[in-house]
């Protein structure tokens, strides 16, 4: 009679087991470890946020932007001079500079409290809102675009069509008040839509790419509205400059608050377009397959979305908000005309606070209302301060950098990686369930 062997168990199995922290020597498996606490979770999961890493990237921008304003500073530059002898003179130097630099931001962003009264502390913020209008309604436009897998580099040609069509609409065309208003608007939004649809078309139609086409636009516009502001179709006959006639009362936005604040009725408007790009994108069915069309084009194609037909209509409706940003530029302003300059830097900034708002429409309306206290307050800045206002690029471009690498973020400030803890946990249990 032969007797049975008893079955072998490869060495590798018996490894495995040993290195897995959850086996008991003593036989079968350790108890499962018990839960983190609630508390433990919520910190874990507002750190891996996304909120958490876009304020981090801001203060890191801040950070940078105090060391650029304290190492230009003249009193601290002196002061380093002698370093050794007397440090604490070059520490007060630099307290002093950065800190005054901040808050002529704020009391020209937010509030001056040097004011005499409360009224004429209020304008700082009422300005900068003002100054966010344009960003937010053109940073929407191009958040549209980044939520449907369409980069929307072209603002800068949609807001100087939408601009030359309110305009010549609001000096050239005479209407009853508020109708005037109302064509001048719809005209802009018209004319930067139109611009929008050709890149759309061409991209349904020929593949041709969105991010080359809305670059070759945006020269083709700049160099369309520097013609047509030499010809007599928008130039000022009374002006040797290439400027337009100045709008006439009847087509600008009144004002909210009276004459004496810079607020007007197109904040009102970019408040209901941020409210429309919400519904658009979270609660309608064409945001839907905008987002689906986002998110992965072939399974999108598999569920019966059109998809040439998605970046037309993706496209005209980024291209109407980016165009209200020139709406208002023309129409928010009543005493000159616009020349070829009147995009104000707004269509490569709106890329900034898209990324800023995270595409997201109320992020998007922050981001905006940030960068418009940072663009007022830097005025401020450099009057009582003497600090060039170079440096708010500065500090919106290292926003970019940050926001475009979260790995940076979270190793400056030690943050866990939501990735590699989600890898490790999944390797854990294909080894328990080998």
């Amino acid at each position: 009679m032969s007797a049975e062997l008893p079955a072998t168990v490869p060495i590798a199995e018996t490894a495995t087991k040993l290195a897995d922290p959850k086996f008991d020597l003593t036989g079968g498996e350790a108890p499962p470890e018990p839960p983190a606490p609630r508390a433990i979770v919520a910190l874990r999961e507002a750190l891996n946020g996304s909120v958490v890493l876009t304020i981090l990237a801001v203060f890191v921008a801040l950070v940078v932007g105090a060391i650029l304003i304290a190492s230009t500073n003249t009193d601290v530059q002196t002061a380093a001079g002698y370093f050794l002898a007397r440090p604490g003179d070059t520490l007060a130097a630099i307290w002093q500079s950065v800190a005054g630099a901040y808050i002529a931001i704020f009391r020209g962003g937010v509030y001056d409290f040097t004011a005499s009264n409360f009224g004429t502390g209020i304008a700082s913020i009422l300005n900068s809102l003002g100054f966010a209008t344009p960003l937010i309604a053109a940073g929407l436009g191009i958040a549209v675009g980044f939520r449907s897998g369409v980069f929307n580099i072209g603002g800068t040609g949609m807001i100087l069509v939408a601009a030359a069509c309110a305009g010549w609409v609001g000096f050239a065309v005479s209407l009853p008040p508020g109708i005037h208003m109302i064509v001048a608007v719809l005209a802009g939004l018209v004319g930067g839509g139109f611009w929008a649809f050709l890149v759309g078309f061409l991209k349904a139609r020929t593949g041709a790419h969105e991010v080359i086409v809305t670059i070759m636009l945006n020269y083709i516009a700049l160099y369309l509205i520097d013609y047509l502001l030499n010809s007599p179709v928008l130039r000022d006959p009374s002006s040797n400059a290439p400027v337009s006639p100045s709008e006439k009362p009847t087509a600008v936005f009144f004002h909210l608050l009276g004459p004496s604040y810079s607020l007007n009725f197109g904040f009102i408007l970019v408040i209901g377009a941020t409210i429309f790009c919400w519904w658009l994108l979270g609660r309608s069915s064409l945001g839907f397959k905008f987002r689906a069309v986002g998110e992965n084009p072939r399974a999108a194609r598999v569920a019966g979305i059109h998809l040439n037909r998605m970046y037309i209509y993706v496209m005209v409706i980024s291209g109407v908000l980016v165009g209200f940003a020139g709406v208002y530029q023309v129409l928010g302003q009543i005493t000159t005309g616009f020349d070829r300059g009147i995009d104000a830097g707004i269509g490569f900034t709106a890329i900034t606070v898209a990324l800023l708002g995270r595409s997201r429409p109320w992020g998007v309306f922050a981001a905006g209302i940030l960068f418009g206290i940072l663009q007022a307050g830097s005025y401020t800045m450099q009057a009582d301060q003497g600090v060039n206002v170079n440096v708010l690029p500065v500090i919106q471009s290292v926003i970019v950098l940050f926001l475009a690498a979260p790995p940076l973020v979270r190793a400056i400030f030690r943050l866990p990686d939501p990735d590699r803890r989600r890898a490790r946990a999944m390797s854990k249990k294909a080894v328990v369930a080998k």
